[in-house]
């Protein structure tokens, strides 16, 4: 395994290119499967652990994928794979994605009880509840869910979940329902960017769906679908994390092929802190130019703050003068960073879903354990602030979600290399 060694105190500056957005390459990807014909994907990133993942379980299912740069091309026609095994989805949970296509397309889908971070508990009952409100006919056995989907119709589809919409359950369900005879009604539906570009790629392929970008999505099944040409959106998430770099080492740095408007929270609660944010043409101008003050942040469905950026925000309010208090409402057991933090000399206290920060004058360096995702992010960017020699262990789980980060980051002039554990 590789470990990054990160020598802080270093400032960001210059000027640095998201990728493409990985939760958004992941559904598409899986969507190419409800075609007649190939489909091309551009703006994937391809190196990503996640989009290798997902390209073997799309020709473990038989179709043909060609991968140059970051496009990939899907030619389905002929494919008769129907299971999703074990060995490929234990490690990614986007993988329940596959889902709503295997069902749309094959009449059958056999999907093994997903993987990936450890976060806490993300049951997939809304998934479940979504296709069987479609008439699917659902049973578990031996970790897999198997559905049979020979009647599948319209329906009127409520996605509300204890901690409210689901990004992929909604996509599951819209997959779905754009082979399904009648109409479907998606009520609570996620309106997440990445949901958002699903639509517009199943309404290229020649998909009939209505209000996407809201909490009511309409879909008017057709027999058939063909392939097309999609551009994916920028990495919201990745952008976030960019931008917290500039901030927690009183940079200066300029994100370019970002959408700000997909950021808009996280923006918010950067300018209350008092960082300067300015735009231009699909890029982000990020300084930090005085003295930081605490923000408090409560985690939402989008556009709300996004639980992804929670522990990268936590960073940032580590080595921010003062008490900021940060409530987690979709993952509450989201906090395994919390300790590594504190071992780099942050003061923060959990208190049920809710951490509590008093900021510190510095950070030190220290050897660290990545547990999760967007955790590993988190390290790193402490790791950046902090002062002395950090290393970021299991970084696996940040090559599933960042795209070439001690690369980029090194680009911004930061001491980051990676190294064999």
């Amino acid at each position: 395994m590789d470990k990054l060694i990160i020598d802080g105190g270093v400032r960001l500056k210059g000027s640095v290119e998201v990728s493409g957005a990985k939760n958004a390459a992941l559904p598409i990807l899986a969507a190419t499967l409800l075609a007649d014909e190939k489909s091309v994907i551009k703006n994937v990133p391809t190196s990503l652990l996640d989009v290798i993942t997902m390209v073997k379980i799309i020709r473990y299912l038989g179709a043909k994928v060609e991968v140059q740069g970051n496009t990939i091309t899907v030619e389905p026609k002929g494919y008769k794979g129907c299971t999703a095994p074990y060995k490929f989805v234990s490690t990614m949970r986007a993988s329940i994605c596959l889902l709503g296509p295997l069902l749309g397309k094959q009449k059958y889908a056999e999907v093994s009880f997903p993987g990936g971070c450890v976060i806490g508990p993300r049951p997939v009952d809304l998934h479940l509840k979504g296709i069987k409100a479609l008439g699917a006919k659902v049973k578990i056995y031996g970790g897999y869910i198997i559905a049979d989907g020979r009647n599948l119709r319209g329906s009127h589809v409520y996605l509300g979940g204890h901690f409210g919409s689901s990004v992929l359950a909604t996509a599951n369900v819209m997959m779905a329902a754009t082979l399904t005879k009648g109409r479907t009604i998606i009520e609570n539906a996620a309106c997440e960017p990445e949901v958002v570009d699903l639509a517009h790629f199943l309404k290229q392929m020649g998909a009939k769906i209505e209000g996407e970008s809201t909490h009511k999505i309409e879909i008017e099944g057709v027999k058939k679908l063909a392939g097309a040409e999609h551009m994916l959106i920028a990495d919201r998430i990745e952008t976030g994390t960019y931008m917290i770099g500039a901030a927690i080492t009183d940079g200066d740095i300029v994100i370019k092929k970002a959408n700000p408007n997909h950021c808009i929270a996280l923006i918010d609660k950067l300018r209350e802190a008092g960082v300067s944010i300015t735009f231009g043409k699909n890029e982000i101008h990020v300084r930090k130019t005085r003295s930081l003050k605490p923000v408090d942040v409560t985690t939402l469905p989008y556009p709300g703050f996004p639980t992804d950026m929670q522990a990268q925000f936590m960073s940032l309010m580590c080595v921010t003068k003062g008490i900021s208090v940060i409530t987690e409402k979709i993952y509450p057991e989201r906090f395994m960073h919390l300790s590594e933090l504190n071992r780099m000399g942050a003061n923060i206290i959990l208190e049920g879903p809710t951490a509590i920060v008093k900021g510190v004058k510095n950070l030190s360096g220290a050897p660290l354990m990545a547990s999760d995702l967007r955790a590993s992010a988190a390290l790193v960017l402490a790791g950046l602030a902090g002062k002395g020699k950090s290393e970021v262990l299991r970084v696996y789980h940040l090559d599933r979600g960042y795209e070439d980060m001690e690369k980029k980051l090194s680009r911004l002039g930061a001491k980051i290399w990676r190294e064999k554990e």
